[in-house]
């Protein structure tokens, strides 16, 4: 009895310990609230304070002042370039990516984890080297860029095809990387039954495998968008910098930074974060209604 009577005893003080967890929390959760608030400093320093005064800048003169900064010549044309070359570049790689990461899950062939590997350098190095890259193998005075030239009558540097050529490059990985793991857990039973039935591959591909990459494919597509509307690094080395011919919206904030034209700057700039703030928030939601299914 006496060993019962010390075992009730303990499991009371245990109850009583952990009811004071319940009805004094406060003294045990600054752990927490020190967590959140370095987190929280943390995000508005680096990423509010900045675009509260971007915000301030673009707006200083108010909408109208706004509307005018946005809409001159040169900063509309800047706009509907980098809009109408990332919109190409989405196309080619959306498809390119896609096939990318199919051949790199379905088959088997010398050298696959060396080239697996290779897609994720786009992301590594600077995007300066790109542009770099791309000059010293197109460029008017190298032997390929000068093909083009006297063949075909096709300038590549400074004008829109190094433009897209260079989003092409940098924003390889991502459609790559979001369909690969769909990929690679999708069942074979269904493609191995619709074969069985008599479709052919491409009816398999389209039919069988391709529903389930829609989601990932567009978050894919959409987040290689939003990186290509603020590329800057590659296309200062490549477009040019030819105002209504090669000036991308980056590369015009750039100019109007240096001619000290701030609110010019900060209201391209807030279109720029607009777009692809929305592309972003639109690609969680996709994520997260993947997720669900």
């Amino acid at each position: 009895m006496t060993v019962l009577q010390n075992m009730k005893a303990e499991g009371g003080r245990r109850k009583l310990t952990a009811s004071s967890f319940i009805l004094h929390p406060s003294s045990f959760n600054w752990g927490c609230w020190g967590v959140r608030g370095v987190a929280l400093t943390y995000l508005t320093v680096m990423l509010l304070i900045p675009l509260l005064v971007i915000a301030r800048d673009g707006f200083q003169k108010g909408v109208s002042g706004f509307w005018q900064a946005i809409s001159s010549p040169v900063a509309w044309h800047a706009l509907q370039l980098t809009l109408w070359t990332a919109a190409v570049m989405v196309i080619i790689n959306t498809i390119m990516g896609t096939l990318t990461a199919y051949v790199l899950v379905r088959y088997e062939f010398p050298g696959k984890k060396l080239f697996n590997a290779l897609i994720d350098l786009p992301l590594a190095i600077p995007t300066l080297v790109t542009g770099v890259m791309l000059v010293v193998l197109y460029g008017p005075q190298q032997v390929v860029g000068a093909w083009l030239k006297d063949t075909w009558g096709i300038d590549i540097i400074f004008a829109p095809p190094g433009i897209i050529l260079a989003l092409l490059f940098i924003t390889y990985p991502f459609v790559v990387r979001a369909v690969q793991p769909v990929l690679l857990g999708l069942d074979k039973q269904q493609e191995y039954a619709a074969a069985t039935l008599g479709a052919g591959p491409w009816t398999i591909f389209r039919r069988v495998t391709l529903p389930p990459l829609i989601l990932p494919l567009t978050s894919g597509a959409l987040l290689s968008f939003a990186r290509a509307i603020g590329e800057f690094g590659s296309i200062v080395i490549v477009a040019g910098n030819i105002p209504f011919y090669s000036q991308t919206a980056a590369v015009y904030v750039f100019g109007e930074v240096e001619s000290e034209n701030r609110m010019g700057a900060s209201a391209v700039s807030i279109v720029m974060l607009a777009i692809a703030f929305s592309l972003i928030l639109l690609v969680s939601h996709l994520q997260q209604r993947g997720r669900k299914n």
